[in-house]
């Protein structure tokens, strides 16, 4: 099984993912053997219901405050962003963007 990034376990999506997990081992129901499989079946699916599903393109002004490039992973903090998709805008303090190259780890 090629392996996907990890990214996608910091959402509210995937920390109630690994909390669930988590609850599961300690009350014995799950091995953590298990646990890690659902986390690996986890980032291969949202990975490619992202790339295959969202077809919604943004366009955003703001300050860029930060960047960094760092093992093919970019991170941008941009502070007081404006977005636009389609027919919405939105507002934010600050939001932070993390890019990966589209080829997945070990491709």
């Amino acid at each position: 099984m090629p392996s996907y990034y990890k990214l996608y376990r910091t959402s509210t999506l995937g920390a109630a993912l690994t909390d669930s997990l988590d609850e599961l081992i300690t009350a014995g129901h799950i091995t953590p053997q298990l646990a890690v499989q659902v986390l690996e079946q986890y980032d291969k699916s949202i990975s490619e219901a992202l790339s295959t599903k969202v077809k919604v393109k943004a366009v955003m002004k703001g300050n860029l405050r930060t960047y960094r490039f760092c093992d093919d992973v970019w991170t941008f903090i941009i502070k007081n962003p404006l977005l636009k998709f389609d027919h919405e805008i939105t507002t934010a303090d600050k939001i932070k963007i993390v890019a990966c190259n589209s080829r997945r780890p070990g491709e």
